[in-house]
């Protein structure tokens, strides 16, 4: 069984951190999706998460800035994913993997081509009442 922790962090607009991955990745290469990645042995998901984060991105939350949305089995993955409001912008992330790291626009995000975890959360994230509570 493969552990992912991943993120779904909201901007002061609304739009969403999502990572444009290059073409090197096994899974989805070229595709939309959450930052994040594998929790490693004896890691646990929450602490993998921050992580994940400030690895891909460079951006460093204190631990509870986060909170768990949702746990998504898909096959042999588990995926737990977190939310958080934060006062940032594309000129704040560092670039750590993939091709891009930048929020996009709600509005957007049907057009991209999406991974798998991604297509199954992000709609879902967008029409939940967390995401209506991150906007307030």
């Amino acid at each position: 069984m493969h552990r992912l922790a991943c993120t779904l962090l909201v901007d002061r607009r609304g739009w969403l951190l999502l990572q444009e991955r290059d073409e090197h990745p096994v899974n989805d290469p070229e595709k939309w999706g959450l930052v994040g990645g594998h929790v490693e042995e004896g890691e646990e998901f929450e602490p993998a998460a921050y992580r994940e984060l400030e690895e891909e991105t460079g951006v460093r939350l204190a631990a509870g800035e986060m909170r768990l949305w949702r746990e998504v089995v898909s096959g042999d993955r588990t995926y737990r994913v977190w939310c958080a409001r934060v006062d940032l912008a594309d000129a704040d992330i560092v670039l750590g993997e993939g091709r891009q790291i930048v929020f996009v626009d709600p509005a957007d995000v049907a057009g991209l081509d999406l991974a798998d975890i991604a297509r199954r959360v992000v709609g879902e994230f967008l029409g939940s009442p967390e995401y209506r509570e991150l906007l307030a």
